[in-house]
């Protein structure tokens, strides 16, 4: 006697698969406190971090180095919300906040490298920070 096969219905599936966003304890402390900051700053910037930040890890930014040597223009912070890869060289006086640095990155920038909460404190209106990736 064949077995019966249940399927479900495209609309049952999706509610099945319901995306939560991030488990990493600290990331969703950083996002919510973005968001935070992006409402009583009055700054867009927090969000759209925040935003990026809460993407699926294979779909956050990873950029090297040497793009951001040639892509920074005319600003004190470049912000990467994913992860800073250490492929070639930093030439301009500029600071690097992002929410992963590798080691070899991290070798690379030294003291120009710091953290995404490390910037909200610096810098909560977000002024001159430029987002790349």
């Amino acid at each position: 006697m064949p077995t019966q096969v249940r399927t479900l219905s495209p609309a049952l599936r999706l509610k099945m698969v319901k995306r939560t966003g991030p488990t990493n304890e600290r990331l969703r402390n950083l996002i919510n406190e973005l968001k935070k900051l992006s409402a009583s700053q009055k700054a867009k910037i927090w969000k759209r971090i925040a935003l990026d930040l809460e993407k699926p890890a294979r779909q956050r930014r990873t950029v090297n180095i040497l793009k951001i040597n040639i892509h920074a223009k005319k600003c004190k912070t470049v912000i990467v919300p994913g992860k800073v890869l250490g492929d070639g060289e930093l030439q301009k006086d500029i600071n690097v906040a992002a929410w992963q640095f590798s080691e070899s990155a991290k070798n690379k920038l030294k003291d120009r490298a710091i953290t995404i909460e490390t910037l909200i404190k610096q810098n909560p209106k977000g002024k001159e920070v430029m987002i790349l990736g």
